[in-house]
């Protein structure tokens, strides 16, 4: 990730370059959810040579899928996001001369996440149509106290209790069998997680991600696999910082630029 440069020719956004301008993004610049390190870490859950079809649900502006598209060149992506303000992000950040060598491996699709059914389908989102799912949900609850932002509220803060189950039953539709979904949330919601993921996928593996040395993780890190039947699994922390100031541990910084890769332990879908 870089510092934003200014859109002069559309005020209230910025385009900033990710993984070292090997891709950029158009944000909106006072207002809504704007792209970081929870983007970076879902797309290196993303087995180094993956290929096929990619769904980054809650898309937003479209980091994380384009993170992901920007290290494997064989993945196709689509980036699916319900707010009409951040898809049109989505869609102009494709249309940058800078993004040229994504275009067309990438596409939008303006839809809601939770909807099932016909209704989901005819929304562009079909079964058994993908080799991994992405998600980075409004997993704030909606009892926190809420921001004015309303677009950044849309982003962060969860409409209903059952968030996951919804988004989580989604996932297990438009995967294939064997197909793979990563998840970046809070700790607090664990169970909910668990819960959701359900007979749906197993071999679930969480990754605590913390601060520091000594601190409490402030967020995890889930990959499970459609259909199986493996055990859970806990592995070892990422830290963000090893030292003084808010500079990246190595790992961190290589995992933010595309340079490393949180595979799975087990079950990982390197190939096609």
């Amino acid at each position: 990730m870089s510092a934003a440069s200014r859109d002069a020719g559309q005020p209230g956004h910025t385009v900033d370059a990710f993984h070292n301008g090997g891709f950029y993004l158009v944000q909106p610049s006072g207002a809504g959810h704007r792209a970081g390190i929870d983007a970076m870490l879902l797309a290196a859950t993303i087995p180094q040579a993956a290929r096929g079809q990619l769904a980054d649900l809650g898309a937003g502006a479209g980091a994380a899928g384009l993170a992901a598209a920007t290290r494997l060149p064989d993945l196709n992506v689509d980036l699916i996001e319900r707010s009409a303000v951040m898809t049109e992000c989505a869609r102009r950040s494709l249309a940058l001369n800078q993004n040229a060598h994504l275009a067309a491996r990438a596409r939008v699709i303006e839809a809601d996440v939770a909807l099932h059914g016909t209704r989901r389908r005819e929304a562009g989102l079909a079964d058994y149509a993908y080799d991994y799912v992405i998600m980075n949900p409004p997993f704030n609850s909606g009892r926190d106290r809420k921001t004015p932002d309303l677009l950044k509220s849309e982003a962060h803060a969860m409409e209903t209790d059952d968030l996951f189950e919804r988004w989580l039953r989604t996932s297990s539709a438009i995967l294939k069998p064997g197909g793979q979904v990563s998840i970046i949330a809070r700790p607090e919601s664990s169970s909910d997680i668990l819960a959701a993921l359900g007979k749906r996928f197993g071999g679930a593996e969480i990754t605590p991600v913390c601060p520091r040395p000594g601190d409490d993780a402030i967020r995890i890190l889930v990959t499970a696999i459609k259909g199986s039947r493996a055990r859970m699994s806990l592995r070892d922390r990422i830290l963000l910082h090893d030292g003084p100031g808010n500079r990246f541990t190595l790992q961190m910084n290589d995992l933010c630029n595309g340079r490393a890769v949180w595979s799975r332990r087990s079950n990982s879908r390197s190939s096609k």
